[in-house]
């Protein structure tokens, strides 16, 4: 009971910031101060641009919220108008965004898209050997008995993402990659058709997520974390949420 009141007086607080956040569109008048200021809902959950997100009573260095600095604009707007619109569900974010227009949640992705949050190395997860080295086949090779391509092929041979719209996948909490594929497993989270993600999430069993969580959560960042410019290689599955260039 006492985790959950802290988790409640957390939230309020956190929903108290957003109208902060608000723009004038949906506040009907200025709103004062910087980006950064303007965005401190943003931050109480994702961590500022100097210090990594921490986990709701952790009091360790294991979390679950995202590091969002430095993702692609095109990905940090792409999930933005999921929440709004329904394709991806997590109440506080979609309470957030719901009201925003297309051209301040531009705003919110390209501010993001510019800082670069320093994330937390966290230990190997105690997993078996063999298991942890399932999952570095999956990242850096893909399973083609289950036609799913390796994490490298689409997010970059460093995982750290490629413009305009993959992110990169270091510096992510394990329970954050985990709820992800389960969000993708079972319908609450959606990309742009055709959603390659929720497609590959279906052909992976548990051990296999968990073997990917574990090996990816444990990676250390680049010393440079930056997306690449563009992917070396066409992407292996047609992705709504990341289309191909035109010609």
């Amino acid at each position: 009971m006492r985790g959950f009141t802290r988790l409640s007086a957390y939230l309020a607080a956190a929903i108290a910031m957003c109208t902060a956040a608000l723009p004038a569109s949906a506040q009907q008048q200025e709103v004062p101060g910087t980006p950064g200021q303007r965005l401190a809902a943003c931050i109480s959950c994702h961590g500022s641009a100097t210090t990594p997100p921490a986990a709701i009573g952790s009091g360790g260095t294991r979390q679950y919220y995202p590091r969002i600095a430095g993702k692609p604009a095109g990905y940090l707007y792409n999930q933005l108008t999921n929440f709004r619109d329904g394709r991806r569900q997590y109440p506080l974010m979609t309470w957030m965004v719901q009201h925003l227009s297309d051209d301040y949640l531009h705003e919110i992705a390209d501010y993001f898209s510019t800082q670069h949050a320093p994330a937390t190395v966290l230990e190997r997860a105690s997993l078996p050997a063999a298991e942890l080295e399932r999952g570095r086949q999956l990242v850096t090779r893909g399973d083609t008995a289950l036609k799913v391509p390796a994490c490298i092929a689409c997010h970059g041979e460093r995982l750290t993402g490629a413009l305009p719209a993959i992110p990169g996948l270091t510096g992510l909490p394990r329970d954050y990659i985990n709820a992800q594929f389960g969000a993708w497993r079972n319908g609450s989270r959606h990309a742009l058709a055709p959603d390659c993600m929720g497609s590959i999430a279906q052909r992976l069993s548990l051990a296999d997520v968990s073997a990917i969580s574990a090996w990816l959560a444990s990676e250390p960042l680049p010393a440079d974390p930056s997306p690449a410019p563009s992917l070396k290689r066409p992407l292996p599955l047609a992705c709504g949420g990341a289309p191909e260039p035109q010609p």
